[in-house]
């Protein structure tokens, strides 16, 4: 029987309203929500920066204008589902329990917008190293305050590492930000925000503990979210389908052994790697000479000590800072001035003694020790369950997203009252190597999933010879995290809702070459593993609709997009077009329908006459992006070749394996085939035209009828394979058009299309690669 809602569980995997099977290939839409719209600066301009709460996000992910332009893009890219990246700090930025009703209603103004392109969207309420006055992005700078520290302090004494505060932004360390999870201000956060009453029963703020005060305004700033677009009508279920649980949470200190000693399993260490004993003193203006790290291939290396002096200044609120400003009352126990953790005992101030090195070891009440995965069947799943009845005492049918620390055990739910029939497991996977070092290596790799699970008795047999084996490990370290999310926490979906690529590799050689074959090999080699672990969906980290190559992601120094405004979009088709260079391009497809709706111009396909429009689009970039010549001069596709690839939308029966083998261009399904509810509702499988256009490929399938049509039922001219097969086990074989990538002009028609270009810009693009 049909189903009211668009999107459900059954038996592990999402169906549709029709029964058929919904693979959920999606995309993190958009980077550019992790900073303010107002002020508009990137991560590295200090400017301002301090007067956090007058920053507005009214204009994040982007202008609701613009919507369409990246709407109507990433569905013609083949993506039907989006991770929704929104932050505590555009709702509450200005100070407990003041919500940004503007930047609400322009949320749900482009959520709206999304229904016309028919996506599935699920809502993330996101957050790296806590804050973007800690280094990252999430939650508001008052929150900061609330713990009694001093944002304005961290750089001095490294309670934290902040882009716009580094003595050289433009020199930002590669990944650095991630270790401000092992630096006190973010490991201090945490701890409160997660067990406070535990381990800080003195920090009370408004009569109760800091970690409820802080989870507290946390809920109840999605619940407000959560509470108007449910209010709006027609985006809950409609679109909005599920609630994703905080984004990649950290578990403070808690747990810790020996704060004196760097943990084991922290195997994250770059720049200066204090221990939080280290940390704890330079945060009270102590100097400390502390180890320094750098990250090799085969992982972190010591380089040597550095002095950290913060010339007695604290990383703690003075004794004589006004708490009126946000009008809350601190408990008298609770001492500005001095370190929260000397005031519960951990540490003497006078002799600079750390007197209980294992404070934070075991739970202080059963005396249970709590390592990473006691920690999250603990503090993470009370957390998790005030957030999910929080939504759903909102959203009844909301699908929630269990996100457990990254890349640890997921909870051990399994067969408890957790174990809910609409919940999904959320990990996330990135090839540490690759993103930590930005160079795809095809030589070899590491396993390190594997390594972290114990599988080695020494990770040198981790290694992974060749670009096969390394490819077949990503596949089979997410088909393990898949298989541990089914033993953990039961039958549910997996959907992966990050990774992803660095775009500037090889010391941004793409961006002065157009050779982007290093990017398309290691983005190819990610969607082959998550293909082949048969997860039920997942989502590429990233969307960012001001990406340029001067600053990439305008982040920490991060360059994830898949867009970037100094590169082109993929063609419609695999040789472009060239009408009269006079002639609108709204027309090019429209021999193909009956339809007068006018196509987003700069989608329809890359043309001399509308290259630099799409380059500089005024109503998203109204100066140039960069000054540099040279890493602008030569546009590419940006390794589309390798994410906008074929994939299965909805199948008549579960899916059994499928592939796309970019090298062959080369599409392969297997299905157990049920009979379709109504001819209404084939199978049906985007099939870019791209990679295969509909007079250039073939197609072999083990029964029934087939076609391929392109339509613009959700607003964006898409190719789809539609296949009516019978029962039982069902194959599909497309292959396309084998084309080189990343290469010079190939053919006569590319040699054409580079000489146009040539004319139209009046300067020589010899070196512009043309796929």
């Amino acid at each position: 029987m049909a189903s009211p809602l668009r999107l459900i569980i059954e038996d592990g995997h999402f169906e549709d309203k029709y029964g058929r099977h919904v693979l959920l290939r999606g995309i993190n839409v958009a980077g550019d929500a992790k900073l303010p719209s107002e002020p508009d600066v990137p991560s590295h301009v200090a400017q301002d920066f301090f007067d956090g709460d007058n920053v507005k996000f009214h204009n994040r992910p982007f202008r609701k204008e613009d919507a369409h332009i990246h709407f109507s893009r990433l569905k013609r890219f083949g993506y039907n589902t989006i991770r929704y990246v929104f932050t505590w700090e555009a709702i509450e930025a200005a100070g407990p329990g003041r919500y940004d009703e503007v930047w609400i209603q322009h949320t749900i103004d482009v959520l709206r917008a999304a229904k016309d392109y028919g996506f599935f969207i699920f809502m993330d309420p996101h957050q790296d190293v806590w804050s973007r006055y800690c280094g990252g992005s999430g939650a508001p700078m008052w929150t900061i305050y609330a713990c009694g520290l001093n944002p304005q302090s961290f750089a001095a004494t490294e309670a934290a590492i902040v882009h716009n505060t580094y003595p050289e932004p433009e020199n930002f360390p590669k990944m650095i930000w991630s270790t401000n999870y092992n630096r006190l201000a973010v490991a201090t956060i945490f701890t409160l925000f997660f067990a406070g009453r535990d381990f800080a029963p003195k920090c009370i703020i408004d009569g109760e503990n800091i970690q409820d005060y802080l989870q507290g305004h946390f809920m109840r700033a999605c619940e407000v979210l959560a509470n108007r677009i449910h209010e709006a009508g027609g985006i809950e279920n409609d679109i909005v389908f599920g609630w994703e649980s905080l984004n990649e949470p950290g578990r403070g200190m808690i747990g810790h052994v020996d704060l004196s000693v760097i943990p084991e399993e922290q195997k994250l260490k770059k720049g200066t790697s204090p221990t939080l004993w280290q940390a704890i003193l330079t945060g009270s203006g102590r100097a400390c000479e502390v180890d320094s790290w750098d990250m090799g291939g085969l992982g972190p290396y010591k380089v040597g000590r550095v002095l950290i002096d913060p010339h007695g200044e604290q990383a703690w609120l003075p004794a004589d800072y006004d708490d009126s400003r946000y009008g809350w009352k601190r408990d008298p126990d609770w001492k500005l001035g001095e370190c929260i953790w000397a005031q519960h005992g951990v540490w003497d101030p006078p002799t600079d003694m750390l007197l209980r090195k294992d404070y934070f070891e075991k739970q202080p009440t059963s005396g249970d020790k709590l390592d990473y995965h006691a920690f999250t069947n603990t503090y993470f799943m009370a957390f998790y369950r005030k957030y999910r009845d929080t939504i759903r005492n909102i959203h009844k049918d909301a699908i929630m997203l269990c996100q457990p620390p990254t890349l640890e055990l997921p909870p051990s739910i399994k067969g408890t009252e957790d174990d809910d029939p609409r919940m999904v497991y959320a990990p996330h996977y990135y090839d540490g190597i690759t993103l930590m070092t930005k160079k795809w290596n095809r030589t070899w790799n590491v396993d390190v999933f594997g390594v972290l699970r114990g599988r080695y008795w020494h990770p040198a047999f981790a290694i992974k010879i060749g670009e096969t084996a390394i490819r077949n490990s990503f596949k089979e370290q997410l088909a393990a995290m898949k298989k541990e999310g089914q033993d953990y926490m039961g039958n549910h979906p997996c959907i992966l809702t990050e990774f992803g690529i660095p775009y500037d590799m090889d010391d941004k050689y793409a961006y002065k070459t157009g050779d982007y074959s290093s990017q398309s090999a290691a983005m190819d080699a990610n969607h082959f593993a998550v293909e082949g672990a048969l997860m039920e969906g997942y989502t590429l980290w990233l969307y960012s609709a001001t990406n340029d190559h001067q600053r990439g992601d305008q982040w920490n120094g991060e360059d994830l997009s898949i867009f970037s405004l100094d590169d082109q979009t993929l063609p419609v088709s695999p040789i472009p077009q060239t009408p009269n260079i006079n002639q609108s391009t709204s027309s090019l497809l429209k021999t193909a329908t009956t339809s007068s709706r006018k196509e987003v111009e700069d989608e329809t396909s890359v043309t001399p006459a509308n290259l630099k429009q799409t380059l500089t689009n005024p109503s998203i970039a109204s100066t140039p992006t960069t000054q540099d010549p040279e890493i602008t001069n030569a546009p590419g596709y940006r390794a589309a070749e390798a994410y906008v690839r074929p994939a299965p939308i909805f199948t008549n029966g579960p899916i059994l394996d499928y592939v796309f083998d970019l090298k062959n261009c080369e599409f392969t399904l297997e299905i157990e085939g049920t009979k379709a509810e109504s001819d209404d509702y084939p199978t049906t499988v985007f099939l870019p035209d791209y990679h295969f256009p509909k007079e250039q490929c073939t197609v072999a399938v083990s029964s029934g009828k087939w076609e391929i049509s392109t339509d613009d039922d959700e607003r964006t001219w898409v190719q789809k394979f539609r296949w009516w097969h019978g029962a039982g086990k069902q194959s599909l074989k497309v292959t396309g058009l084998i084309r080189p990538h990343n290469t010079l002009a190939g053919t006569a028609d590319e040699a054409g299309y580079l000489e146009q270009c040539q004319q139209t810009y009046t300067y020589n693009l010899k070196d512009c690669n043309v796929m």
